[in-house]
């Protein structure tokens, strides 16, 4: 390694390119609490946490950390820790209580609230606009996400938005992490709205993710035309979609195992980033899910490919795959994961690297780099917003023991210098926001996991700032002139 390599790999803002974005990211469900309350509709998930022994602790997301009332709060400290962004989630029903139609005028003071402050104290807004949060009155009235009625409703939404706050908002993205809602919400339903071949909800395992995965993207390029052909051009703005990236690594070098990772690469991010980049969804895709692949029309590739000005990617994980007909000497890992079949574990039982506190999350910093240089690789090198990286500890964790997050510290320098090593290495990388701010409602996980920067008292809702920001801030400073 050459002295100016060696320069390169210590972290600071200026190791970085020029106009590098920094920020946190949180969503609508999580942190902003008022979930019944100052006119918002219940979405799917105000549903699904309602059914008795489905959340940890039953707990619920009615305040969660009062970001609602506490916005100020939590965008100062953004500030004071040298952020430069905050990528947060619009809720749906906040601004639509029937998904539709009605508006919800508190709703949109709320959001306009929230942007002009960020404005005001030097924070760059990044807006998402759906984060699992679908209005509970569309799927009552046509399943939801499962209909093609769902794009037009969504655009609907979208314009709204861009109408609305793109004054000032300048980074919209659609959809986060489609994938999960397709997988967890209708083929395992172990997420809103809990649909599958068993579920009491009923469901299709083997046809509905499939169906909702393709009018999420038939509803991100909708919303993406509406962007480009009535608001881009004067609003100086851009629009992206938020794809969740597992790095998957051939457990072995045999070409069955290799074939494997590429398989679950396809069908995780391949599912949603293929059509968009290529018009159309991977061939292994196309090969093994057959005839229960819904299929693009003319006019829809069209709508489709290209509709992204960045992808975000969120990485956080990677995972072992082999082929399932291979015998294996030792069963690597009681935790399977997504698709067909990967551990956390090598053939010796040696781990892949050592555990958060979520069951998925392994500690792998070399995914990470891995990740963004198979999206450039693979997809002709889009821009790539960074969108969401981060580990978690216990919820019953003390104060003092959860301030002392030195694991999370860690995990950031070694992520963010994995990042910036596929970022030397040419690719087009040029933000990266750590998930999350606080800590939060954590979906199923209730208040039992804690990714936040900063400790928040479940029951006083005070905040404290762990070590982890403070690396942050320190690495973030800019040089004064």
């Amino acid at each position: 390694m050459g002295p100016g390599r060696a320069r390169s790999s210590r972290l600071s803002r200026a190791a970085f390119p020029k106009g590098f974005t920094f920020g946190t990211a949180a969503s609508a469900y999580q942190v902003e609490g008022m979930a019944l309350k100052d006119g918002r509709g219940p979405s799917i998930w105000d549903v699904y946490v309602s059914i008795p022994g489905i959340i940890a602790n039953n707990a619920t997301a009615d305040r969660t950390v009062d970001e609602y009332h506490r916005y100020k709060e939590d965008v100062n400290i953004m500030k004071k820790m040298n952020f430069d962004a905050y990528r947060f989630s619009i809720s749906w029903s906040r601004i639509f209580p029937d998904g539709t139609g009605r508006v919800n005028w508190k709703g949109v003071a709320y959001y306009n609230r929230l942007i002009n402050y960020m404005i005001k104290q030097g924070i760059t807004p990044y807006a998402n606009l759906y984060h699992y949060d679908l209005p509970e009155a569309l799927e009552k009235k046509y399943l939801g996400l499962l209909s093609h009625r769902v794009v037009k409703d969504y655009a609907d939404y979208a314009d709204f938005c861009f109408k609305h706050f793109g004054d000032r908002v300048k980074n919209w993205m659609t959809f986060n992490e489609p994938r999960v809602v397709a997988a967890l919400g209708y083929d395992e339903g172990s997420f809103a709205p809990a649909r599958c071949t068993n579920c009491t909800a009923g469901g299709n395992s083997a046809t509905e993710p499939y169906v909702v995965a393709h009018n999420m993207i038939l509803s991100h390029a909708a919303a993406v035309k509406r962007y480009r052909d009535k608001y881009q051009a004067t609003q100086k703005g851009r629009i992206g979609i938020l794809l969740d990236f597992v790095w998957y690594e051939p457990l072995s070098n045999s070409t069955d195992d290799q074939a494997a990772a590429q398989r679950a690469r396809d069908f995780h991010i391949g599912w949603f980033l293929h059509p968009i980049i290529y018009g159309e969804y991977p061939k292994n895709l196309q090969e093994i899910v057959k005839d229960r692949l819904p299929k693009f029309n003319p006019n829809e590739v069209k709508m489709v490919k290209g509709s992204i000005d960045f992808v975000g990617v969120n990485q956080y994980t990677a995972y072992y795959m082999y082929d399932p007909h291979t015998p294996l000497k030792a069963k690597p890992s009681s935790y399977a994961v997504d698709w067909r079949v990967g551990f956390a574990y090598d053939r010796n039982g040696v781990p892949i690297g050592p555990r958060a506190n979520s069951k998925w999350l392994y500690i792998v910093p070399w995914g990470m780099y891995k990740a963004v240089t198979y999206v450039k690789e693979n997809y002709g090198n889009p821009t790539v917003i960074l969108s969401e990286n981060g580990m978690d500890d216990p919820g019953n964790v003390t104060l003092q023991v959860g301030l002392h997050d030195t694991t999370r510290q860690n995990y950031y320098k070694s992520y963010i210098t994995e990042l910036k090593r596929a970022i030397d290495d040419g690719a087009n990388v040029i933000g990266y926001f750590a998930w999350s701010l606080l800590d939060n409602f954590e979906w199923k996980s209730g208040y039992t996991s804690r990714f936040g920067l900063v400790y928040v008292d479940f029951k006083t809702l005070k905040r404290y700032p762990k070590m982890s920001a403070y690396w942050f801030r320190d690495m973030l400073q800019r040089k004064k002139h």
